[in-house]
Formats: C-alpha cells, sequence, structure tokens
C-alpha cells in the first residue's frame, strides 16, 4: 500500500482535480432553480455525490466529449475518454483509498457566459481516507471552469486546476470542542496594523475567522490558542483583569507575526 503522500501525488494529479466543482445533468432533472448560481450550485451538489463514492461509470455524462482539461501539476489531457480511464485506473481502482473534496467557504463565484453557459471559481480543499483510517486534509487548489449549456444541457468543456499547495501542518492537528460560552466570548471584531479588520463569526456552533481573502473555520487547542487547518496560522487570544478577550497575537510557522486589538 502507498503512503498517503504517494498516493495523492501519483494518482490525484491525473485524475481528481479535473472535478473541481463541476456537475452537468440534463436540466429538466433539477426542475428551475431561481437563478443561474442555485442551478449550478444544485447541478454540483449532484455530482459531488456520484463522486464520493467513486461512480466511474457516471462521470461521463458530465462531461463534453471534447473535453480539455488543464492542471498546474499534470499539464495538459485532451477528451472525456482520455479522462474516464484515468480516473478508472488511478483515483478509483483503490477501494481502500478514497478521497473527498470540500469547496471553500466564501470563495466559490459564478458567472454567466453569453451565448453559451457559465464560468464558476473558487477554492476547494481535499481528504483522504485511508483503510478506514482518520480522514485526513492533503491539499488545497484553485479551479476556473467552463460550462456549456447545450440544448439544455450542462455538461463541463474546459476546466483549469491550478495552485496546489500540500495541507499545512495544522491540517491533522487535533482540537477540542469550546463551550458555548467560551466560542462566544472570542466572537467581535479586531483591527491589525497590517491585515486591517478582523472578524470572528459564529455559524453553525463553530467560530469563523475572516481578514481579507482569508475566511476560515477556527479550531481550538485551549480556551484562547487556536488554528486554522488551511494554513501554518494559529491564534493567541489575551483577556483583561475582568476576564474579556481584548486582542489576539497571530503567530505564522510557530513566529508572532502580528497582533490584532479589539474594536467591537
Amino acid at each position: 500500500m502507498k503512503s498517503i503522500k504517494n498516493y495523492f501525488a501519483s494518482m490525484l494529479f491525473l485524475g481528481m482535480l479535473i472535478f473541481s466543482n463541476s456537475v452537468f445533468c440534463q436540466e429538466s432533472e433539477m426542475g428551475s432553480p431561481d437563478s443561474l448560481e442555485d442551478k449550478i450550485l444544485a447541478l454540483d451538489a449532484k455530482f459531488w455525490k456520484a463522486y464520493n463514492s467513486c461512480a466511474v461509470d457516471d462521470f461521463k455524462q458530465f462531461l463534453t466529449d471534447d473535453l480539455e482539461f488543464y492542471h498546474d501539476k499534470g499539464g495538459l489531457t485532451k477528451t472525456s475518454d482520455k479522462l474516464i480511464s484515468l480516473v478508472k485506473t488511478g483515483l478509483c481502482k483503490d477501494p481502500n483509498v478514497r478521497l473527498r473534496r470540500e469547496a471553500v467557504f466564501g470563495t466559490i463565484h459564478v458567472y454567466p457566459l453569453q451565448n453559451y453557459g457559465a464560468i464558476i471559481t473558487g477554492k476547494h480543499l481535499f481528504y483522504v481516507t485511508e483503510n478506514g483510517g482518520n480522514e485526513q486534509l492533503v491539499e488545497s487548489a484553485k479551479f476556473t471552469h467552463v460550462w456549456q449549456n447545450k440544448n439544455g444541457v450542462w455538461r463541463m468543456s474546459r476546466v483549469l486546476s491550478y495552485d496546489h499547495q500540500q495541507a499545512s501542518k495544522n491540517s491533522n492537528t487535533l482540537s477540542i470542542q469550546l463551550s458555548m460560552s467560551s466560542m462566544k466570548s472570542l466572537i467581535g471584531t479586531y483591527k491589525a496594523p497590517n491585515t486591517g479588520m478582523v472578524t470572528i463569526s459564529m455559524k453553525d456552533n463553530t467560530l469563523r475567522i475572516k481578514a481579507g481573502q482569508l475566511n476560515s473555520e477556527l479550531f481550538a487547542q485551549s480556551e484562547t490558542s487556536l488554528f486554522i487547518k488551511e494554513a501554518p496560522l494559529r491564534f493567541k487570544f489575551e483577556k483583561n483583569s475582568d476576564g474579556k478577550v481584548v486582542k489576539f497575537t497571530v503567530y505564522e510557522n510557530g513566529n508572532a507575526v502580528e497582533e490584532a486589538v479589539r474594536v467591537e
């Protein structure tokens, strides 16, 4: 059995990332969503359900015959037949290894493409489970995809998959569940000299941090020490004598790089 790292490098680059947020099926199957974005995202969800079960025989219906897939690590792959062959012999060959893709919250955008279809862009993360073990984050990437709408049928015709980055050392760090009161004590707006305004918020009982293009879930090692999994960043919160959180220090690869003071 190959290691997760070697398996990912040899198989995933050839097969998986082509499907980065692309779902295509008969428009009539999904009804009439309120907008182009709603339609594309709904189709996307249907595709990824098939992908996560490695239903290879279903893949081709989501691709045009003249598909062109551009990958910054693997180069150019032409035609859907070639791509399907790579998936069958690579990504989906070993039933003991499974890959799961997850979109990064707030990065996915859909744009209309006049007289053709639509474009989707964004960032996503990839997780591997090997031999029934714990799921591990292995890579992040960006994508730009062109969707073709031909006679009411949506299929992917061109795909760009790029800026692949190995997961940070934080990706598989164990975390703890904070109490509701502890999470609420961190919520607020902070200001940093270089980054600017930083927002800590809570959604569905999870903490999130937003600063510029960074929009990530926060994980805790203690009530005042938190981290994100996509990058080697940690955040150490400090309280005043009244027990109120007033600021936090940002650590990158273990080095303090900035301090953010709470403003509200």
